[in-house]
């Protein structure tokens, strides 16, 4: 359980209880709800990480759509819902060598436009022969991107970096030395699903 989850439902309970305190028991009960669904959203399940030269998926959601950006380079986006879990993992293990803020607008996360125009993080982890970016990208009601690490940190491979409250969209950037073992429309889980083999 990310710990923000624990916060918001102490919170929301306690103004249910004020509610149904000064009005009716009834009245609270959707903030009850809400407290609830806050549990379940920032939940955060342990994971099998797979062995291997592979890259896993760095977030749970749908595979929205694969292109090439530039050549040589593959773009895999995925989708996440508010029923995902939202806690981003890294693809490799390596050296985290770039942070990259993004400031930028909040269209709906499911829009190709949201991959250039969304507020985003851009991570790159190197491994010392390749290495791979994702970006945690902020959706149309997610506007909080939280990130654990800072250049410079070594990380596993499917280990938690941080986390995007609400819908929100990952990017992940391929070099040529992956070939890709995931097709648009298939669902993902961070930290378990393989996005890539290494050739």
């Amino acid at each position: 359980m990310v710990k923000d989850g624990i916060y918001y439902a102490i919170a929301l309970t306690a103004g249910g209880i004020l509610v149904s305190y000064f009005t009716a028991p009834a009245w609270g009960v959707p903030l009850y709800l809400v407290a609830a669904f806050c549990l379940y959203f920032f939940r955060d399940p342990e994971r099998p990480i797979p062995a291997g030269p592979v890259a896993v998926s760095p977030a749970d959601g749908k595979v929205v759509s694969i292109h090439r950006n530039d050549p040589g380079v593959t773009r895999i986006s995925i989708f996440l819902n508010i029923f995902d879990v939202h806690v981003n993992r890294s693809p490799i293990a390596g050296k985290i060598s770039e942070v990259r803020y993004q400031r930028g607008q909040f269209v709906n996360a499911a829009r190709e436009l949201a991959s250039t125009q969304n507020e985003q993080n851009m991570v790159t982890v190197d491994d010392g022969e390749t290495s791979i970016r994702f970006s945690q990208i902020a959706g149309l009601i997610a506007r909080r991107i939280v990130f654990y690490k800072r250049a410079g940190d070594n990380v596993g491979k499917g280990e938690r970096v941080g986390l995007i409250k609400f819908g929100s969209r990952v990017d992940v950037f391929l070099g040529p030395e992956w070939e890709l073992a995931v097709k648009e429309g298939e669902h993902v889980s961070g930290g378990s699903s393989v996005l890539a083999t290494r050739k």
